[in-house]
């Protein structure tokens, strides 16, 4: 049965990220500080940089960064995480991750920026009529292919949960993805890698969203990073 997964990187002090992101620093100054566990692990490097050299930690980081990429039929993710917030006029954009994508599947970004498109002439002078259509989908090597859904949350769910063929939709982030998802009551598993610092600054997780440890089972373990890996499940 299909279950809606949301993985997020947390300081001990409950931020996700900082405000400093930019299109040349688009996860931010302190995304290397929250992710420094997960980035460090065996599979990581082989999953995302391509790394066969079996470099990379073992263990505990390791065996959640695998369930990570394991059992995903789908992906959601927001505009930000796209990156069309930064490069919102380029046709050409295709996201932050080069030509192979580490997704494998069909990608829904949540956006309400439409592609305008004219009627094939240049404009004259006072200007010309415009017609509005969808960005069209964009297919990656590897398997991946972007889709631009500016619908509610839960029809853009449905329409990943059928591509997702009863594997699991993971909601990637960014932060706000994953907050109105939580919000909804639509996140069946959450896996919070809880870094050893404190930031004192950025997007807080938990505003307004109390009492998930109501609705969920809550479990946790300390990887050899020091990353308290704690998962809510429903």
């Amino acid at each position: 049965m299909t279950r809606v997964r949301v993985n997020l990187f947390v300081s001990l002090d409950g931020f996700t990220s900082a405000t400093d992101n930019s299109p040349d620093n688009p996860m931010g100054e302190d995304w290397g500080r929250l992710a420094a566990g997960h980035i460090a692990t065996r599979t990581f490097r082989e999953r995302v940089f391509g790394d066969t050299s079996g470099a990379g930690t073992t263990g505990v980081d390791d065996r959640y960064t695998a369930a990570f990429f394991e059992g995903v039929g789908a992906e959601i993710m927001g505009a930000g995480m796209f990156g069309l917030h930064a490069f919102p006029g380029d046709p050409e954009w295709k996201g932050w991750w080069g030509d192979r994508p580490p997704f494998g599947t069909p990608v829904y970004v949540l956006t309400n920026t439409l592609r305008r498109q004219d009627w094939s002439k240049p404009a004259p002078p006072g200007g010309y009529p415009y017609r509005v259509v969808p960005r069209p989908s964009i297919p990656m090597e590897g398997g991946t292919t972007f889709h631009f859904r500016s619908g509610a949350i839960e029809d853009v769910l449905a329409e990943a949960a059928d591509a997702a063929g009863g594997l699991d939709v993971r909601v990637g982030g960014g932060v706000g993805t994953a907050r109105a998802f939580l919000r909804a009551g639509l996140v069946d598993d959450l896996h919070l890698m809880v870094a050893p610092i404190v930031l004192g600054r950025g997007t807080g997780l938990w505003d307004d969203l109390g009492g998930l440890d109501l609705t969920h089972k809550v479990t946790s373990e300390v990887g050899e990073s020091g990353t308290i890996h704690v998962t809510f499940t429903r």
